[in-house]
């Protein structure tokens, strides 16, 4: 179940030179258990011209490996995507398994925020869209607001770190609210690493005002350099995340070497069912060929 929701207290926004309206036919793809759509870097943004052009309130979210390994075993996790408009891939290795099981994904499927920021703030910089990034360590959003700012003239742009107390009812949490529905932002980035940037937003979602709310993960950590940004042809090859374990091998070897294992079991019984399904279908397509024949 996906959540729509309109935006009363503000005015619409124009989208801007953005086809916001255009009515286009999407695919939903379903795999061990998750939903992906099959979206570009452009379709992407034109999506969420379309909720500010609609002025109403939708999660953008992503799935990569590690969130399809969440999603498998925490149900409130599974909540957060319920409410998704649109789940874009943020992974070849969902690609992969997406193939593997049938599904048309393509290469260009795959949207890391390492390639969608620079396209985004250049389309909300040119629209005049509000912009608000939540998350990372203190200081280091600001200083990648001014980056993104001077390589993108005229970008609107607000931060807040993500070192805070998230519990819903907490005095810190209330004053991060505040900021953001003051700033009326038209886009949300909420980066402060999976599943706690899922549980902030499912948690405070009837209190957020913003078009689209994207999680965008160690996003601004990349644009000062706090993480190594990985070749970007290495993306294209299913091996960033090699890069990303010999930069932080004590993070995250156990998310890169030891969780993809439990999804063994699962892609092989879903590859048994593909697999056997088509067989099925092949037998009584011949079995139909073959009574015509007789006929």
């Amino acid at each position: 179940m996906t959540q729509t929701v309109p935006i009363p207290t503000r005015a619409k926004e124009k989208a801007g030179a953005l086809d916001a309206n255009a009515k286009t036919s999407l695919p939903s793809y379903r795999f061990l258990g998750i939903r992906v759509n099959p979206l570009t870097i452009p379709e992407l943004n034109l999506k969420i011209a379309e909720a500010i052009a609609r002025d109403e309130r939708w999660i953008i979210a992503n799935h990569n490996l590690r969130s399809v390994c969440l999603f498998r075993k925490d149900a409130k996790f599974r909540s957060f995507f319920e409410l998704a408009k649109y789940i874009h891939v943020d992974g070849m290795s969902v690609v992969y398994l997406g193939r593997l099981l049938g599904f048309p994904l393509k290469t260009w499927h795959r949207v890391t925020y390492a390639d969608w920021l620079s396209p985004l703030l250049a389309d909300a910089a040119r629209l005049k869209w509000r912009v608000f990034y939540l998350g990372s360590r203190p200081g280091v959003a600001e200083r990648g607001a001014a980056i993104l700012r001077h390589v993108h003239p005229g970008l609107q742009m607000e931060t807040a770190h993500g070192y805070f107390d998230t519990r819903k009812e907490s005095a810190e949490n209330g004053g991060i609210l505040s900021r953001i529905n003051t700033y009326q932002p038209n886009i949300l980035l909420v980066g402060m690493g999976m599943p706690r940037q899922e549980f902030w937003v499912l948690d405070n979602l009837q209190r957020i005002r913003a078009n689209a709310i994207l999680t965008a993960g160690a996003t601004m950590d990349y644009v000062v350099g706090a993480i190594a940004t990985p070749p970007r042809w290495a993306g294209r090859f299913g091996i960033e995340w090699i890069f990303r374990l010999v930069d932080e091998p004590g993070r995250l070897w156990r998310r890169y070497l030891i969780e993809p294992l439990t999804l063994v079991g699962p892609v092989s019984a879903e590859l048994a069912k593909t697999y056997s399904r088509r067989a099925f279908r092949r037998f009584v397509s011949r079995a139909a060929s073959a009574s015509e024949e007789v006929e």
